[in-house]
């Protein structure tokens, strides 16, 4: 979904009440297919009071990452990845190419720089796709993840430690980089993180400027173009893993022959890997292990397992199960396994019964599916930037991700996918996942 880029940002005329309608409306319709596009500090989510009534004040608004939770520094590195075994014309190469990322522990340098939130071009295409007239009714630039910064260090030393892996797949047109909060914070708790990017569907970006944008949005996608996808999904992160080997190796794998951080290969620790995805991401993680026993543990964030939510076919992952741990993480309004029920997912209910392995099924109550993205704080700081404090604002948020505390939805995520992963690829005992806490009563254990 690609505006016309600008429109500048000071040239709409549009009242504030008919902007933040218009954006409510946009979120009550807003479906998965959008292009996507930081822990107990409070302060990224509480933003200034700006203005009680008056005019909108649009303006790029760069977003405040919450702070990652660990004790560890964290360093990334993009690498690109060409696999010569899958034909793709529309490549330079004739080949599929991916783009990856890596989150690490890192050794401390204060020096270099922070990576930014998104590449450039990157940031220009998910601006777009929620800004406009098929956006929320925001001015082209609204989102500012351009100049975004995030934590994690630019090519910086690893930790000369062994670490446990984890990939991540996004949402089905989503970017890499939308749960970039997720991200760091298993990596400053010691994990390296390796997202993907799907090309063809999410948009990527690769070394020298050259862009593919993510697939265009007009009809819903059929249930074969679902399938198709998570097909494609499953066999990127089986090459990811087969180039994790390689890297483990000594190889170089970049396709330009960029050398990897110094301490990266030897930190990667291949006997302990798990994956987790959001949305389509986690039927990816689920068929990725159905078909690769490298891979000791998943978790879906909010993802049916089936190619349609109300059709079916289910997916092969939900019709025999896993013999290894899966964890189900879903939204309030959005995943449930019992019949009868609103929600009522039955490609979540058929894997239960046929799992196998460990099996966990959380909700995370008030909220809806995005919240369990960057969105959950983006859309707060984004629309009390321009807005200030009007109270559609809350309705507007509402509809996007929930009426959940950005600040508690995104530490009750961390904290549990950090005590499941911990469990499954450490043996840490994890008091969290043996049942209902205190701690966080937004979260309950549906089974």
């Amino acid at each position: 979904m690609v505006n016309p880029r600008p429109n500048s940002l000071s040239s709409h005329n549009l009242t504030r009440r008919h902007l933040l309608t218009a954006g409510l409306l946009a979120g009550l319709t807003a479906g998965v297919t959008v292009t996507g596009a930081g822990t107990a500090h409070a302060s990224p989510f509480d933003p200034p009071t700006l203005r009680a009534q008056g005019d909108p004040d649009f303006h790029p608004v760069r977003f405040r990452l919450p702070v990652p939770s660990g004790r560890k520094a964290i360093g990334t590195t993009a690498v690109h990845l060409v696999d010569k075994g899958r034909i793709d014309p529309a490549m330079p190469s004739g080949q599929r190419e991916l783009m990856v990322s890596f989150w690490y522990p890192a050794e401390v340098d204060r020096t270099a720089p922070f990576a930014k939130y998104m590449p450039a071009r990157t940031a220009v295409e998910v601006d777009d796709a929620w800004t406009g007239e098929n956006g929320l009714a925001l001015p082209s630039g609204s989102f500012d993840f351009g100049n975004t910064v995030t934590h994690a260090r630019v090519d910086v030393p690893a930790q000369r430690l062994r670490h446990p892996v984890v990939l991540f797949s996004p949402g089905y047109q989503y970017s890499r980089f939308v749960n970039t909060a997720q991200v760091e914070d298993l990596a400053s708790r010691g994990y390296v993180v390796v997202t993907m990017d799907h090309p063809h569907e999410t948009p990527v970006e690769y070394p020298g400027g050259r862009f593919l944008p993510g697939a265009a949005e007009a009809e819903p996608p059929k249930p074969s173009d679902i399938r198709a996808a998570v097909d494609t999904r499953t066999n990127d992160a089986r090459f990811v893993l087969d180039q994790l080997e390689r890297i483990a190796d000594g190889d170089t794998v970049d396709a330009e022959g960029k050398d990897l951080p110094d301490g990266l290969a030897e930190s990667l620790d291949l006997r302990r890997i798990g994956m987790f995805g959001f949305g389509l991401g986690g039927y990816t993680t689920g068929d990725t292990m159905l078909e690769d026993e490298r891979v000791l543990a998943g978790a879906d964030l909010d993802g049916t397992l089936q190619d349609d939510r109300l059709k079916g076919p289910l997916g092969d992952v939900a019709v025999h199960g896993l013999d290894r741990p899966f964890l189900l993480f879903g939204s309030d309004e959005t995943q449930r396994t019992a019949p009868g029920k609103e929600y009522y997912d039955k490609s979540w209910a058929a894997f239960w019964s046929n799992q196998r392995g460990g099996r966990l099924n959380l909700a995370l109550t008030r909220t809806k599916q995005k919240a369990f993205t960057d969105y959950q704080f983006i859309f707060s700081q984004l629309f009390h930037d321009i807005y200030g404090e009007d109270p559609i604002v809350s309705s507007v948020i509402k509809a996007l991700v929930g009426s959940a505390k950005p600040a508690r939805s995104v530490l009750a995520q961390r904290e549990y996918l950090a005590a499941y992963f911990d469990l499954t690829l450490r043996g840490r005992p994890a008091l969290l996942l043996r049942g209902d806490s205190p701690k966080f009563p937004e979260v309950r254990f549906v089974r």
